[in-house]
């Protein structure tokens, strides 16, 4: 199997730190043969095939083993604020990109699945990862921090997909999950976050290679530990 990342990408995004992070993911790319970098517009679903049959060029007979939902914004406000474009936006982002990704990828997932001598379930056979939030949690919901009903309304949309997806993908094998990263560090969470990115980053990957027949269908976090929906 070919390692393969690609990069998901809302162009139109209002983080003005993208230049420098594109940057650094050439620099890496330079470092190491086995990663491929395709654009990806979430807003534009054309784009989304389009990588697909790129990433298909890259992967040749082989599946694709492990595919992460990570796009998302987040555009705070509340009742006050809100307005149907940023409830659209947001939606498109967070909740239809993250369907049609799968869609567009599901031949190489069950071609992974398919090619795979793996056990029952797991991120070594085939997988899809949607990253989610607790903030899309119904059973703790909280606005003590920040209202963003856009944004909740949009992981708990996700949280969703991941249902409808496990139901669907389930029979080919491949396993589907929510998976909350922590609020971490980074523009979208601020420096107020607890958490850093190699803290979140090093338990998202323990987590995603340890998964198994018990998360299918779950919502988790980047301990491992189980998220209410």
């Amino acid at each position: 199997m070919h390692p393969v990342t690609f990069e998901q990408i809302d162009r139109s995004s209002l983080f003005s730190t993208f230049g420098s992070f594109e940057q650094d993911l050439k620099n890496l790319a330079k470092g190491f043969s086995n990663i491929k970098i395709v654009n990806m517009d979430l807003d534009d679903f054309d784009s989304i095939q389009t990588s697909a049959e790129e990433i298909q060029k890259v992967l040749k007979n082989d599946g694709l083993n492990l595919l992460i939902n990570n796009a998302g914004i987040n555009i705070d406000g509340g009742l006050n604020d809100i307005t149907p474009e940023m409830m659209t936006k947001t939606h498109t982002i967070n909740v239809i990109g993250p369907m049609m990704v799968t869609k567009a990828f599901l031949p190489a997932l069950m071609k992974a699945a398919q090619l795979s001598d793996e056990p029952g379930f797991s991120s070594k056979k085939a997988a899809v990862i949607n990253m989610s939030s607790i903030m899309g949690s119904m059973e703790t919901f909280s606005m003590e921090f920040w209202k963003a009903c856009a944004y909740r309304i949009s992981k708990a949309g996700l949280n969703m997909v991941t249902k409808c997806l496990t139901n669907e993908l389930t029979p080919h094998g491949i396993l589907c999950a929510s998976v909350h990263p922590g609020w971490v560090k980074t523009d979208m969470g601020t420096e107020k976050a607890p958490l850093t990115k190699e803290e979140s980053i090093q338990g998202l990957l323990r987590v995603f290679s340890n998964l198994s027949d018990k998360d299918n269908g779950s919502f988790i976090d980047w301990r491992g530990e189980r998220v209410p929906w």
